[in-house]
């Protein structure tokens, strides 16, 4: 047929053949000889470099392996002196000077040591091009390197003449090859298609008879087996429509978590800018006179500067902990000196709001694990304490060795969370009374970030509602 999908494939594949063959004749014809003198160029400056290198001021002890770049590389070598008086040639073997240096002359007044050009002259003696280097060296002298374009031409044009002739070639047996490669293959593509269209009339009497094991096979076994799997093909398109509404309905809750986080990220960032700005203050007003005050302040103020840059990474890197592409510092540390340090720099905090605090934890405990991120997990738990504590004002931190482990536990006296939340409050952004943790600032974000850390590091974390208050726990590495 005219337009059947044989002739279409042979016409295709063949125009592609002579495409391909007349773009590969046309790059040479345009590019191969720039691209054979670019070579040229810099065969000539490593050569050029190589001499530099080795000449020491006298040309005749490089003579025989000057000899030998003249013979292996087709080139003339001349050094002239820094009166432009040509001092050796291993071409010409005689001291005058040739054309060649004549014409590269006006060129080398303006070369400082060190420096080069390269350039097609024509030897008006010989009326022959030749592609040139020049170089000044270091004692003055002038080296020139220089090879007949002649050479270079000659092998472009061998080169394009032998890949037409390949190319014609390669487009005859090509034709021939397409021709026999379309009847073959199109030939079962032609069954095929008669039997969809007698499916597409609800005939499925007639049968592929499959003959290969390849993709035309395969497929002649799919359309065989087409009849009975349309009810399962149903169904899956059925469960595949559901899926992508699931996706899009999680798509919609992920870019309203977006929105909140944009919202209430200063959660983070709002305590430890409150703690810069009152020893700021306490410095500026000069509270502590003693010396090691203020530096104590100082330091306070540096480190809860360098935890809020960190914090705002941690933020940033949530996603990337939770999916476990986040590289923990383990370290051995000790446990107990954290826990007070973190109390002290929320002294303040705890002081303004008459919250009594109870630490039932020995003198040393030597745990196991990311100190910055297990400080964060405590942060966490005692900001949400502070936070959450009712008029009894009272926190009570404990440690408790559990054979391999050290469970760290944060009361404090307030409101029990419900039990349909207890669950729900690790999920990010997810908040039990919205408008109570509106007015300190809250996010939602903190649990989330405690349960991905512990979860980096292997260990467990949870929550229990006690009868006057609420406790939550994580467990460190011993």
């Amino acid at each position: 047929m005219k337009h059947s999908i044989r002739t279409r494939l042979f016409l295709s594949i063949s125009c592609l053949i002579i495409f391909f063959v007349a773009l590969s004749l046309l790059l040479n014809s345009q590019y191969l000889g720039k691209y054979y003198l670019w070579q040229k160029k810099q065969s000539l400056l490593e050569i050029n470099k190589q001499i530099s290198k080795k000449y020491q001021g006298n040309p005749l002890k490089l003579s025989l392996e000057l000899e030998k770049l003249e013979q292996n590389k087709g080139l003339s070598i001349f050094f002239i002196d820094q009166d432009y008086r040509l001092i050796y040639s291993t071409s010409m073997r005689i001291i005058e000077q040739p054309s060649i240096v004549l014409s590269v002359q006006p060129k080398l007044n303006a070369l400082a040591k060190g420096e080069y050009f390269t350039g097609i002259l024509k030897d008006p003696r010989l009326e022959t091009n030749f592609l040139v280097l020049a170089s000044r060296l270091e004692n003055n002298e002038v080296l020139v390197l220089s090879t007949p374009l002649a050479a270079i031409d000659e092998s472009t044009t061998i080169a394009n003449k032998f890949f037409l002739f390949t190319g014609l070639i390669t487009i005859v047996i090509g034709g021939v090859a397409v021709f026999l490669f379309a009847r073959s293959f199109t030939k079962p593509i032609l069954q095929l298609n008669d039997i969809a269209q007698r499916m597409s009339k609800l005939d499925f009497s007639k049968k592929y008879t499959v003959q290969s094991d390849d993709e035309v096979g395969q497929l002649g076994k799919s359309i065989n087996s087409l009849s009975d799997q349309l009810d399962k093909a149903i169904f899956s398109l059925t469960e595949a429509n559901k899926k992508l509404r699931a996706d899009i309905e999680q798509e919609r809750r992920i870019d309203k978590m977006r929105k909140e986080f944009i919202n209430n990220v200063s959660h983070e960032l709002k305590t430890p800018i409150a703690l810069i700005q009152g020893y700021a203050e306490g410095l500026k007003l000069n509270i502590n006179e003693d010396e090691e005050n203020k530096n104590y302040y100082c330091d306070v103020i540096m480190d809860e500067a360098s935890k809020m840059n960190r914090l705002v990474k941690e933020l940033l890197d949530l996603s990337q902990i939770e999916s476990g592409y986040f590289n923990l510092d383990k370290t051995a540390f000790n446990l107990s000196s954290l826990i007070e340090s973190v109390l002290d720099k929320y002294r303040p905090v705890l002081v303004e709001k008459g919250i009594k605090v109870e630490l039932d934890i020995p003198e040393s405990l030597t745990v196991n694990g990311d100190a910055v991120r297990i400080e964060q997990v405590l942060v966490n738990y005692l900001v949400n304490a502070i936070n959450h504590t009712n008029d009894k004002k009272k926190i009570r931190i404990q440690t408790v060795i559990q054979n391999e482990k050290v469970r760290v536990s944060v009361y404090n006296s307030g409101e029990k969370i419900p039990d349909e939340s207890l669950d729900k409050i690790w999920t990010s952004f997810y908040k039990v009374d919205k408008a109570r943790t509106r007015s300190y600032g809250g996010t939602g974000l903190g649990l989330s970030v405690v349960k991905a850390i512990q979860e980096l590091h292997g260990n467990s974390c949870g929550v229990e509602n006690l009868e006057d208050g609420v406790l939550f726990w994580f467990e460190v590495d011993r």
